[in-house]
């Protein structure tokens, strides 16, 4: 079965986290440092359900989310910048995060940004990958790093044309 992109609402509060937990599995000191900061976003959202339904959607396979991406609008008509992204371990090097990031970019664009900005680390090569497959442009490196873990932030973007 093909991939589907869902409202975040139509899933139980508790999904982004979980979704989140296993795609940073790799490295158990993501899970660490930054759990309670995926607990106040997932709580956020579902909060939020007009939120989280015009600034993200859910990426599902045979009736079960896989992934998720979301952004933030709040620098329009300036920006867009991507927020939360992630696949499933087991569902990763598929091209499900390339149709994802495409799909998120579509939605994006329809909102009239100037640019698009995503961050990310170095480490992070799917999800480089993944925006790069999707038309984003490597801009910086930074000094600045979300963990020494993790390696420097990577800045990417996409120029949108008006």
């Amino acid at each position: 079965m093909d991939i589907e992109f869902k409202k975040i609402t139509e899933f139980p509060r508790g999904t982004l986290v979980a979704l989140l937990r296993d795609a940073y599995s790799f490295e158990p000191k993501f899970e660490r440092d930054w759990l309670n900061q995926w607990k106040e976003f997932d709580d956020f959202f579902f909060d939020n359900p007009h939120i989280a339904d015009l600034c993200g959607f859910m990426t599902v396979l045979d009736g079960e989310p896989i992934g998720f991406v979301s952004w933030n609008p709040t620098s329009l008509p300036e920006s867009i910048e991507v927020g939360h992204n992630c696949i499933l371990t087991k569902h990763k090097g598929k091209g499900y995060g390339k149709r994802q990031m495409q799909e998120a970019v579509s939605r994006m664009i329809a909102r009239g940004p100037k640019r698009i900005v995503v961050w990310t680390n170095e480490s992070f090569i799917p999800a480089r990958h993944s925006y790069e497959s999707a038309g984003f442009q490597f801009v910086k490196e930074s000094e600045e790093t979300f963990s020494w873990y993790a390696g420097p932030r990577i800045h990417y973007e996409i120029i949108v044309n008006s």
